[in-house]
C-alpha cells in the first residue's frame, strides 16, 4: 500500500506518455460505453486499467472509498485523486488519510491556486454564500482540470439513482470539455448495492454518513437530509444549484 500524498506535478512527471489521440479516446469511450453497459463494475475498471495504465486515475470526494477500493483491485497502486477545497469537514480529511494508510492506492491531493484566506481577500468572505458557482469554479473545477491534464481517463463514483441530473450517466463516456474518457463503474448501482459492497469488503466510509448526511461536499454548503428527500438535497440547500460543475 502507499501512504504518500503527492502534488499533481510530482505525479505527472512519473506518468507514461500518451498512447491515444483525442479522436481515438472519443472512439474508445463510445465503443466501451456500448460494450460495457451491462458489465460488472470491477470488469469496467479492469478494462480502464488495461487500456490506459498509468494514464488512468480515480477521483474521490471521500464520501466513501468504494470506487477507490474497486480500482485498487483492478489496478493495485492506482492514482486516487482527492480535491482539498479548504472547506472540507474534518471527517472528510480523516477519511482521505485513512484511505491512504490502508488501501493499495497512490493518493494525490489537489488544492486550489488560492487559499481560502487569499480568496476571501480578493472576492470577499463567504463567496460560497454569495456566488456558489464561482466558488466551485475556483476551488473545484479549475484545480481538478489542472490535475487531470496528465491522464487520458478518469473514474468517478457517479450513480444514476442519486438525482435526476445523473440518471443518464454512462458507465463509460466521453468528457468533451476535458477531452478524456470518463468512467463511472458503479453508475448502475443503487444505494443498497453500495452498502452491500461496503459491508462485504469492510470499505472505509465517511463517518458523516452515519450522522444524517447522504451526500457530502464542502462544510458551508452541505446539510443533513430529511426523511424522504433526494440524497443530494443537502447540497446547496435553498438554491437552484445541484452540481458543482465538475460533472456538467
Amino acid at each position: 500500500m502507499s501512504t504518500a500524498q503527492h502534488t499533481s506535478d510530482d505525479a505527472r512527471r512519473n506518468r507514461p506518455a500518451p498512447r491515444h489521440t483525442p479522436e481515438e479516446l472519443r472512439e474508445l469511450a463510445e465503443r466501451a460505453g456500448r460494450d460495457l453497459e451491462d458489465a460488472d463494475a470491477l470488469d469496467i475498471l479492469r478494462w480502464a486499467a488495461g487500456t490506459f495504465g498509468g494514464r488512468f486515475c480515480v477521483t474521490s470526494s471521500m464520501e466513501d472509498a468504494v470506487v477507490a477500493h474497486l480500482a485498487s483491485r483492478a489496478m493495485p497502486g492506482v492514482d486516487v485523486v482527492f480535491l482539498d477545497t479548504g472547506y472540507h469537514f474534518p471527517e472528510t480529511i480523516g477519511t482521505r488519510d485513512a484511505v491512504a494508510a490502508v488501501m493499495d492506492v497512490n493518493l494525490i491531493t489537489l488544492t486550489p491556486k488560492q487559499s481560502v484566506a487569499e480568496q476571501d481577500a480578493q472576492y470577499g468572505p463567504k463567496l460560497h454564500d454569495r456566488d456558489p458557482d464561482l466558488c466551485c469554479a475556483l476551488r473545484k473545477v479549475a484545480p481538478l482540470e489542472e490535475g487531470l491534464r496528465g491522464y487520458d481517463a478518469w473514474a468517478t463514483g457517479l450513480r444514476r439513482d442519486e438525482s435526476p441530473t445523473r440518471a443518464g450517466t454512462p458507465v463509460v463516456g466521453w468528457d468533451a470539455r476535458r477531452q478524456k474518457v470518463k468512467v463511472a463503474p458503479i453508475a448502475r448501482w443503487t444505494q443498497a448495492d453500495v452498502e452491500a459492497y461496503v459491508a462485504e469488503h469492510g470499505v472505509l466510509t465517511n463517518p458523516l454518513l452515519m450522522d444524517g448526511y447522504a451526500s457530502i461536499g464542502c462544510a458551508p454548503c452541505t446539510r443533513r437530509v430529511l426523511e424522504g428527500e433526494d440524497p443530494r438535497a443537502g447540497r446547496w440547500a435553498g438554491s437552484a444549484k445541484t452540481e458543482c460543475g465538475i460533472h456538467q
